[in-house]
């Protein structure tokens, strides 16, 4: 172990020698390479820690560039994991890592977990969020959480045994659309960089036994306000996980939450679409997505008319009097959105309307490969 490397920590007296042997001796697994897992990783290498497992099945896409620090222009169309281990190898060549580049599933996730004395969420997804959860409860290791959404930040250490864990707070997942991925709503990319700091702090604390870690407590930070809340979370005794009589007794796929949204939905493809604005032109397309998202890309002649304005029934009788002849397709990114603005038009109005089967990307994809992504 280089000292020289280390001193800052050597320093701390309640790291030291000592703390620092901790640290080298333990391993940590990541799940996501992405903005949280960025700083996450990036502060465990420089700290020391012996052993970094990375669990990633993505690769670098140039709009991960604004936020996932870890990886380069030069690593656009890399997997994550191999782009990580270089970037983490530079840094500092102490440090094992160890690449997984494949999805986390209740197949291999407590396989993926066994031995680990640290656990850390930088998913943004909540069926691995969940899968992860009670994974972590039923090996009994510490889960360091962080989620981030446009503006704000949620971190918190989710521990069975000593505190709550993610299902005592948020006992079920939302409804498929009611929350918008980063994709969806954006996200200022400094925000990673706080809430995967906090992140990496509490797991150097967890490792080396030091300080009060956020068991029972959830950070919430507002970047445009730069305040930070701290509320009090508590062990639910009916927890489906950890609670006094657990339900859940094994890893299981949240299935419901991933299936296509798109599902029961009338779709039209691209390619369809295409053929119906140049043969005829007579087609309402409808673009659900926010002024932000049009603003990068969109098909021309479409109308905006936010997903809200569904949800409220505000868009509705509007829509329902588009004559019968008149084709009404509503769009979004890939297709979520869209699908649940034609469920609602329908149930609404019963007036029937089609949703772009994969949105503007697959319109970008196949018919104007010009157009921006996103």
């Amino acid at each position: 172990m280089s000292t020289g490397r280390y001193a800052r920590h050597l320093l701390l007296p309640e790291v030291g020698p000592a703390g620092q042997q901790r640290l080298r001796e333990a391993r940590v697994v990541v799940v996501g390479a992405g903005g949280l897992g960025s700083p996450v990783l990036l502060y465990l290498a420089a700290a020391g820690v012996g052993r970094l497992d990375v669990i990633d099945d993505d690769v670098v896409d140039l709009t991960n560039l604004q936020r996932q620090v870890l990886h380069r222009t030069p690593d656009v169309g890399s997997p994550k994991v191999a782009s990580a281990s270089a970037r983490l190898a530079d840094l500092n060549p102490e440090v094992e890592v160890v690449e997984h580049r494949e999805r986390l599933s209740a197949d291999n996730v407590m396989e993926l977990i066994e031995g680990a004395d640290v656990v850390v969420d930088g998913t943004d997804n909540f069926a691995t969020r969940y899968l992860l959860n009670d994974a972590c409860v039923l090996a009994g290791v510490p889960l360091v959480w962080g989620s981030i959404l446009r503006f704000d930040g949620q971190v918190s250490v989710w521990w069975a045994g000593h505190g709550p864990c993610y299902r005592c707070v948020f006992p079920t997942p939302p409804e498929p659309g009611q929350v918008p991925s980063c994709a969806e709503g954006g996200v200022l990319g400094a925000v990673a960089a706080v809430i995967g700091s906090v992140q990496a702090t509490e797991v150097l604390k967890l490792l080396v036994g030091i300080g009060e870690p956020l068991v029972g407590r959830l950070l919430v930070h507002d970047a445009l306000s730069q305040r930070w809340r701290e509320l009090a979370v508590r062990r639910n005794p009916a927890c489906a996980v950890c609670g006094d009589h657990p339900t859940i007794t094994e890893p299981t796929d949240l299935v419901q939450v991933c299936e296509d949204p798109a599902v029961g939905v009338p779709t039209i493809s691209a390619a369809e679409l295409a053929r119906l604005i140049d043969g005829s032109g007579a087609v309402r397309l409808v673009d659900v997505r926010g002024e932000g998202e049009r603003a990068i890309a969109t098909i021309g002649g479409s109308e905006a008319v936010h997903l809200d304005e569904f949800r409220s029934g505000a868009a509705l009788a509007d829509l329902a009097r588009t004559p019968d002849d008149v084709p009404v397709v509503i769009m979004c990114k890939s297709g979520a959105r869209s699908a649940e603005a034609v469920r609602l038009l329908a149930e609404g109005t019963g007036r029937q309307a089609r949703s772009l089967d994969g949105g503007v990307l697959a319109w970008a994809h196949d018919i104007d490969p010009t157009m921006a992504t996103y």
